[in-house]
């Protein structure tokens, strides 16, 4: 089946139920990686993966097709995921930047997360980046997002996707060989 007629499926009472269960079955274990890989903790990430596709759900009708089904789903989830973590900080009454620090420190207690040390650390390099660094490298080395695919989900050149992840990297790299 292709996309359109699944989004028609979709946005069809009688068969909508039907459809958004195959939606959950497809998309939900890589959203759930996604959302993790910003947010970190797994509880959040439940919570963040349940209203990303609560608000598929209710905005699938305005959904006009100038991007893959799951590239657009991907935006929802990486900015509810964003939103998320602002609005955590906000109610700790913290900057985004500690709040993501404290989850990182979080993580060793972590039971989803494998906490030897090379992970931890690789994870404090990653939060040392700048935020749309961080977006670019997870999605690229993480999920394996191809950059037209990414581009597609931030709004962001394949060009500047590039030059984001090798920035990226090269701070990675030497957060990790110091020491």
């Amino acid at each position: 089946m292709g996309e359109t007629d699944f989004i028609l499926k979709l946005l069809n009472p009688k068969t909508q139920n039907e459809a958004f269960k195959k939606l959950l079955s497809e998309y939900q274990k890589p959203l759930y990686n996604h959302i993790r890989n910003i947010v970190l903790n797994h509880d959040d990430t439940d919570d963040v993966l349940q209203n990303t596709f609560v608000k598929v759900f209710q905005y699938l009708k305005t959904f006009n097709g100038d991007s893959k089904l799951l590239s657009w789903i991907y935006r929802i989830a990486t900015n509810e995921a964003l939103t998320f973590l602002k609005n955590k900080a906000k109610r700790n009454g913290i900057s985004s930047e500690s709040m993501q620090s404290k989850i990182v420190d979080n993580l060793a207690a972590d039971s989803y997360f494998d906490s030897s040390g090379i992970q931890l650390k690789l994870q404090q390099a990653i939060n040392e980046l700048p935020e749309k660094q961080q977006l670019v490298f997870k999605m690229r080395y993480f999920e394996e997002i191809k950059y037209e695919d990414m581009s597609e989900i931030s709004g962001t050149s394949v060009g500047a996707l590039k030059a984001s992840y090798h920035h990226a990297t090269k701070k990675i790299e030497i957060f990790m060989t110091k020491d």
